[in-house]
């Protein structure tokens, strides 16, 4: 991407070209490190509440959303659900969009959303970027967070990880390379290759196109190791002995993409937006999951596959994704469904 044309993208998105985010993790970490610290906790009612979580490996303090688990009388699993590109950053989060969080406010589970992340893929960045500042979510999440909240929570050790878009891709990528910090997977309509030309071509997209960053900036040039170190479609051996739930849809519209449906975006334009672009998404996703669908097939990995017939890239079907893949992440989380 040029400048010119960077800059011109940046002029016109100026409204959000001011917002600096950041975060990371590289391995699980018993003790938490030097300078990560819980520096706030604002509870909504006895179940709800916001932790802000500093993270010294990118200088930032990180909002935390947690929904505590219906029986606390004994330490309890977390599950972390993540975002997609916006990173939450917009308003759009599971608690928002979904009924996710009312659906596991019976279930004996800890749950946890970060709020923040945009367009970073939830990995370390080699460098900072001009627009997105220091990310460092990878460390964020598998080193500083999990001892803080486990601490705080009181929590048993055993953990999930779920996401969409964006997310989709990161909760396997985090999942398959950290052996010991997750035992339960979940991704709904991510695309799980990053180092080949398609999967680097979606990334570059991603940052690029619609996060108007530089993707060099988080994994280098695309013979940099970073891109095959962080996909999940190299790196799925990591993925054995899991708990896993892979689903998506074909683009083809589907049930909830109606106009003024409860999932529709509002108006013509983002409606027709909906249809076309997160139809071409959702099938470019498809294709995604599919290969890594035949790749732990090949490596005798069990899964749970739902690929659906129909559904755009939107939040109706990531619900639904969400409930039928439960079943699936209690499993490994040790819980009830």
């Amino acid at each position: 991407m040029t400048d010119k044309a960077r800059g011109g993208r940046r002029r016109m998105y100026a409204a959000l070209a001011g917002i600096t985010i950041a975060a990371a993790g590289t391995a699980a970490a018993q003790a938490e490190p030097a300078g990560s610290a819980i520096v706030g906790i604002e509870a909504t009612d006895a179940r709800h509440e916001t932790v802000t979580v500093h993270s010294a490996a990118m200088d930032a303090d990180i909002p935390v959303q947690i929904q505590r688990a219906a029986d606390e009388s004994v330490p309890r699993p977390v599950l972390y659900l993540l975002l997609g590109s916006a990173g939450g950053i917009d308003g759009s989060t599971w608690a928002t969009k979904t009924d996710a969080l009312q659906y596991l406010s019976t279930k004996n589970v800890e749950v946890a959303t970060p709020i923040g992340g945009m367009f970073s893929y939830y990995t370390d960045w080699e460098r900072d970027d001009p627009r997105l500042g220091r990310n460092k979510w990878r460390t964020f999440l598998t080193e500083e967070l999990p001892p803080l909240l486990n601490a705080h929570l009181n929590a048993n050790g055993r953990n999930g990880i779920a996401g969409y878009s964006m997310s989709g891709t990161s909760t396997l990528a985090l999942a398959a390379t950290t052996p010991d910090l997750y035992q339960a997977v979940a991704a709904y309509s991510g695309c799980a290759q990053t180092s080949d030309p398609v999967g680097r071509e979606f990334v570059r997209l991603t940052v690029e196109e619609w996060g108007l960053s530089d993707v060099e900036n988080m994994w280098g040039p695309p013979d940099d190791p970073n891109w095959v170190r962080n996909d999940p479609y190299v790196q799925a051996e990591g993925l054995r002995d899991k708990a896993i739930y892979i689903s998506n849809g074909s683009g083809i519209p589907g049930k909830y993409d109606v106009y003024g449906g409860r999932y529709s975006l509002s108006g013509p334009w983002l409606f027709a937006n909906q249809i076309v672009l997160g139809g071409i998404i959702e099938a470019a996703t498809d294709y995604c999951s599919h290969n890594m669908q035949t790749r732990l097939n090949s490596l005798n990995i069990p899964a749970t596959y739902d690929f659906r017939p129909t559904g755009t890239h939107s939040w109706g079907y990531w619900q639904d994704d969400f409930e039928k893949s439960w079943p699936v992440l209690a499993a490994g989380l040790g819980v009830q469904a």
